[in-house]
């Protein structure tokens, strides 16, 4: 088992790929500018302008500009989905799905990722430069929503002079992004792969955020979000809210089959509050390596999206009405031991999906490896999703 970070056991939905490197896939790195005369108009009601994104683009873009693909990233992921990670040069955090021959192949579609609004990997956040003060944001970053997040990947692929999307796909907090696009602009996409994810957060999730939050908030370095100005990083709280999070991507029994209870590079306990075991060690050890990549403010902006993303109060308390008269293709894809976002999740967008007579496949996929499994070595999931991407993609008149 190997996690979304990499780091060996296990890998977590939050970020880039595992260190043995696979052969660079060629990409393209980019920002696209937005200024002062194109302001993005916030669910809050405030305006954020200027601003950027951050993206990466893969394959190339046919004649009729038909094969594109956005592939959205989770919590603490960032646009290099497919390519070495910059920082941490690992592989992309999900090289298993895009790539020469992979379900989004990248000799047939052309692939953006894009770093979300409010991210840390180029795109504007709370690290980002305010232009009224010369420093950094901080707190003084608009609080926004999944809605604006697709907004601005919106403006993206108008800049790209993309009119629509053969697919938006993603899982997790990329899931509710692709949800959200068939919602916001379901005249620009073809088809839709909300994977492990929701239709809104539920209790448990914001509680487990505001755990994080509150550790990172309580970290003396954080400086009530200033930590910037001060020369100083609350890496303490940040690395104590990505353990805490971390235990929500796994199940127990992947868990418990990796770790058990045995203890780390010794024969007993110590009787002592060091890493005795195993899984303190591992979790200690994500914590540490994530401090590293990801902005601690960003990991509340973002967090805090995620917590107020509810489609089914967006429209009045009917989840049907959001996809009335869609046109969009979906395939929902859950996994058997996913508590964060379990299956009846899925089945309630899919159950909505039928009620307004929408095109929509569904699969639960039994694995053992929890929320992360959609970053895993899952043959039925990568079996699934060729399928329906070859099928949409035979429908939208795309060769193979």
């Amino acid at each position: 088992m190997v996690d979304a970070n990499g780091e060996t056991p296990g890998r977590s939905a939050e970020s880039p790929g595992e260190s043995l490197l696979e052969p660079e896939l060629e990409s393209r790195a980019a920002s696209a500018v937005f200024d002062h005369d194109q302001p993005l108009k916030l669910g809050s009601g405030a305006t954020l302008a200027p601003y950027q994104i951050a993206y990466q683009t893969y394959g190339a873009l046919n004649e009729a500009k038909s094969n594109a693909v956005l592939v959205c990233h989770a919590l603490t992921g960032d646009q290099h989905v497919a390519n070495a990670h910059p920082i941490t040069g690992k592989n992309g955090w999900w090289t298993t799905m895009v790539g020469p021959g992979r379900p989004i192949d990248t000799n047939r579609f052309f692939v953006i990722c894009s770093n979300v609004i409010g991210g840390c990997m180029g795109t504007t956040g709370p690290e980002s430069i305010h232009p009224e003060t010369g420093l950094p944001y901080g707190l003084n970053f608009p609080v926004i929503t999944i809605r604006d997040m697709v907004k601005a990947q919106a403006n993206l692929i108008d800049r790209l002079e993309i009119d629509d999307l053969f697919c938006v796909i993603g899982g997790s907090m990329g899931g509710m992004q692709a949800l959200q696009w068939a919602v916001s602009y379901p005249d620009r996409i073809f088809s839709a792969i909300p994977i492990a994810t929701a239709a809104r957060h539920s209790s448990q999730n914001i509680a487990f955020n505001e755990v994080g939050r509150q550790a990172i908030m309580a970290d003396r370095d954080w400086h009530g979000g200033n930590y910037q100005r001060v020369n100083a990083r609350p890496n303490k709280g940040l690395a104590v809210a990505r353990m805490a999070a971390h235990i929500t991507y796994l199940s127990e029994k992947a868990l418990q089959v990796k770790f058990g209870r045995n203890l780390q590079d010794r024969d007993q306990i110590t009787y002592g509050f060091e890493a005795d075991f195993q899984i303190e060690s591992y979790l200690r050890h994500q914590g540490f390596t994530f401090v590293d990549r990801f902005d601690a403010n960003s990991y509340l902006y973002i967090t805090r999206a995620m917590d107020y993303f509810d489609l089914e109060a967006d429209c009045g308390g009917a989840l049907s009405s959001a996809f009335k008269n869609t046109k969009t293709r979906f395939c929902i894809v859950s996994f058997t031991s996913d508590w964060l976002f379990p299956t009846s999740e899925a089945r309630h967008i899919v159950h909505a999906l039928n009620a307004a007579a929408a095109n929509v496949s569904f699969v639960e996929i039994n694995s053992d490896k929890g929320h992360d499994a959609f970053l895993l070595d899952e043959p039925e999931m990568f079996s699934t999703l060729r399928g329906f991407i070859n099928s949409a993609a035979q429908a939208r008149g795309l060769n193979s």
